[in-house]
């Protein structure tokens, strides 16, 4: 029996999801607290596994943002991800470890993180850069996205933080295929040989650092490879004159940099999600 949705309405904590029965016509009302990573059982399709065991409720963020989002980007979040994203007892296993042990709500959100695993797998990427592990959320998103043989390095300040994304690797089983480097990313990158090419980067770290963290992506990812930077949008504040935070700044130098540098193609995506208004930079070495 296949279910589509029908309606839905309400924010992310007292969502509220409608689905039509088709075979029947009747209206079913399903009250949760999210529907974020569910498959949820009044929209399950025709293909799914009726073996399988309930998704268990998903881990609750506390949305570290730079904007207060819009209720409707919320629960558009929501809706699309309990189609698309279905419940990871690995993911949600990272992301409340994480905050269990004091570590700030600032991991990409699980849409993006599709979207980079979506990316490296699309490019058929064997080997992945990051700059700024946190809790490890998005690197378990890229070492699923790699072949056996494939290897993420992923650079993290603190060794607190690297604990926790180990422990967060181990449960998901992915420890095999990534290496911490700890320390400051402005002294570990440089140490990497520029002759081992990656083929992605992703620098999501301290924006006051982007360009070198940047010119050091650029120097170890092949012609050809691609380098993501998040958080550039920033709330439209990067684009506002009356703000000059050093973040701010971190990007408008990027940026400055990038509109002279002919061996980059670049463009900048904002995006609105649960996490508010921002968005990320999208370059390609030429």
């Amino acid at each position: 029996m296949i279910r589509t949705p029908y309606h839905c309405s309400g924010v992310a904590n007292n969502a509220c999801a409608w689905a039509r029965t088709l075979s029947s016509g009747s209206l079913l009302r399903i009250s949760t607290t999210s529907i974020k990573h569910r498959a949820l059982s009044a929209m399950s399709t025709s293909n799914t596994d009726s073996n399988a065991p309930p998704a268990s409720a998903p881990y609750r963020r506390s949305r570290g943002m730079l904007s207060k989002p819009d209720p409707n980007w919320v629960r558009n979040d929501d809706f699309h991800n309990s189609f698309l994203i279905p419940y990871d007892d690995a993911l949600e296993h990272a992301l409340k470890y994480s905050a269990e042990n004091g570590m700030p709500d600032i991991a990409v959100h699980p849409g993006q993180g599709k979207l980079l695993n979506l990316l490296a797998r699309t490019m058929g990427a064997k080997r992945i850069l990051e700059v700024g592990t946190l809790g490890g959320y998005s690197t378990i998103w890229f070492a699923r996205a790699l072949p056996e043989d494939g290897e993420v390095v992923t650079c993290e300040l603190y060794e607190k933080h690297a604990k926790v994304a180990r422990d967060n690797f181990e449960y998901a089983g992915v420890s095999d295929k990534i290496r911490i480097l700890v320390g400051p990313a402005a002294e570990t990158l440089p140490t990497l040989p520029s002759e081992e090419k990656f083929d992605l980067a992703f620098i999501d770290a301290d924006k006051a650092s982007n360009l070198t963290y940047f010119l050091e992506a650029k120097r170890l990812v092949r012609r050809g490879g691609v380098i993501i930077v998040d958080n550039v949008v920033r709330n439209g504040t990067v684009a506002n004159p009356d703000v000059d935070d050093e973040n701010v700044r971190g990007v408008r130098k990027l940026l400055a940099h990038i509109k002279n540098d002919k061996e980059i193609d670049a463009t900048t995506v904002g995006t609105v999600s649960e996490k508010g208004y921002d968005g990320f930079l999208y370059a390609l070495y030429q």
